[in-house]
């Protein structure tokens, strides 16, 4: 069995805990898309680790995991993830981590001109500054460094020298800011490329023979539906596919061998920075979730936006993601609520909106039509048994159920590998 774990909102679902949940009963745990701008959190047995480009399975030391082709890697970033699960005796062999050779390289040119990009923009994308999408056009523009090159002096040379012809042109001319010296360069992404040769290799090949095999395989995606650079709130979104359909074009996996879907979705909704977020709570009872609920950014720290749950907004990520099973994650956050709201539509200049809206200013401007329930006011958290749950709790997850039209599979109350609900 193959299948794909994506975030059906916009990003820090819970899908950490659900990866590290389920890739226990899976052969191979696969990353195939973002780079160190976003964050997974674990806990297991009372340590929280939190990951930005290695795969959330990493702490079953028996798995395979595997950076595909369609991560940028930073790979300072990566090394340093390394270094601190060995500060904490796991010691990631060549055996137990896969890395695509096809995986493009975040250079701290991309770093730089991230920030500076965002800094004279007027409306903020609210970028992390990683050099995430600066990396990903170079992609695009066909001047890319991928990781097999840091294996290579002889090519890591020829297009770190062209690459830098022009980025210094860009930052002397355009930005008043100098430049990058090639020496300096060369010769860290040479050391980094020794330090991380034993991982690298054709994970397309290896993946797809893994599967011949019938091993079984989880493909995690990192950040959510509605940060997609194509399905999300753009320009209010991440550069790279986190549905679906990016595990075969960043993991060389054809869509054939992908049995099923389960998203990760908050019993509420989030967003991290800028852009539309048609349920957003007022601050009162945002402040109030947010600290319950721990609402800051794994990878910066910001702090979360809080809202309603949005089915709207869930029901377009099951039609473009063929999700087939959900998991609700963080029930137990809404325990002291005394009345808890699932928006059901948008209401635009006298218009209802039953699907998620094209047109950006529908979807700023919109206002939310919810559907009250009456909350359970009960503790949750720790909680193993669907039917020990509150009936008020158990009418939520079947209403969310009932709108979306698929099976809630899963349902998170608390943080611990163990505090989760298998229906």
């Amino acid at each position: 069995m193959n299948f794909v774990v994506v975030g059906a909102q916009w990003g820090d679902e819970g899908k950490g805990k659900l990866i590290d949940f389920l890739s226990k009963d899976v052969d191979l745990t696969v990353r195939y898309q973002g780079g160190n701008n976003a964050g997974h959190t674990v806990v297991v047995d009372g340590k929280t680790y939190v990951f930005h480009l290695l795969p959330s399975a990493i702490l079953h030391r028996k798995k395979i995991c595997v950076i595909g082709n369609g991560v940028v890697i930073d790979p300072a970033a990566l090394l340093k993830e390394l270094d601190e699960l060995r500060a904490k005796n796991i010691d990631v062999t060549e055996k137990q981590l896969k890395i695509s050779g096809h995986a493009h390289v975040v250079m701290p040119y991309h770093r730089i001109l991230d920030g500076l990009r965002e800094s004279i923009r007027k409306n903020k994308i609210g970028t992390t500054g990683r050099g995430i999408g600066p990396c990903y056009s170079d992609k695009v523009a066909r001047c890319g460094i991928r990781m097999i090159d840091l294996l290579n002096p002889r090519i890591l040379k020829a297009k770190l020298e062209d690459n830098l012809r022009e980025k210094n042109e860009i930052f002397e001319k355009v930005y008043s800011q100098p430049g990058f010296e090639f020496d300096k360069i060369y010769n860290e992404y040479l050391k980094y490329g020794k330090r991380i040769a034993p991982y690298v290799c054709d994970a397309a090949l290896f993946l797809n023979d893994a599967i011949d095999r019938k091993k079984s395989v989880l493909f995690e995606g990192a950040q959510g539906t509605f940060l997609d650079i194509d399905f999300g709130t753009y320009p209010f979104v991440t550069s790279s596919n986190s549905i679906v359909g990016g595990v075969c074009s960043g993991a060389g996996v054809p869509p054939t061998k992908i049995d099923k879907v389960i998203a990760a979705v908050k019993a509420y909704t989030t967003r991290v920075g800028e852009g539309p977020f048609p349920t957003e709570f007022a601050t009162s009872l945002k402040d109030e979730i947010r600290a319950k609920g721990n609402e800051f950014g794994a990878t910066t720290g910001r702090p979360r936006r809080c809202g309603w749950f949005d089915s709207v907004l869930v029901r377009y990520s099951i039609v473009i993601n063929g999700i087939t099973e959900l998991a609700i994650m963080k029930l137990d956050v809404l325990d002291e609520l005394k009345t808890i709201k699932i928006c059901t539509a948008y209401e635009y200049r006298g218009k209802r909106y039953q699907d998620f809206p094209l047109d950006f200013e529908v979807l700023c401007k919109a206002k939310p039509i919810y559907e009250e329930l009456p909350g359970w006011q009960t503790p949750t958290e720790g909680m193993q048994d669907f039917n020990r749950l509150h009936v008020n709790a158990r009418r939520y997850i079947e209403r969310l159920e009932k709108l979306l039209k698929v099976r809630i599979k899963y349902v998170s109350t608390g943080s611990r590998r163990e505090d989760t609900i298998v229906r």
